[in-house]
């Protein structure tokens, strides 16, 4: 699971997809609450705030 900004979705899905072998889902992060979990404000892979979940 990985909580990216826009600019780095496409490192997110290749590294799941060689990582899961399986396509993951991608959820936008502005249109979903979660009831038992806030995700991290910013990007896994740099400072930027997180825009999607990609799961």
């Amino acid at each position: 699971m990985y909580c990216v900004c826009k600019p780095c979705i496409e490192k997110a899905l290749e590294r799941f997809v060689d990582e899961y072998e399986d396509a993951p889902d991608v959820v936008d992060l502005k249109e979903t609450q979660f009831a038992d979990w806030d995700p991290p404000r910013k990007c896994d892979f740099c400072d930027e705030p997180a825009a999607f979940l990609v799961v």
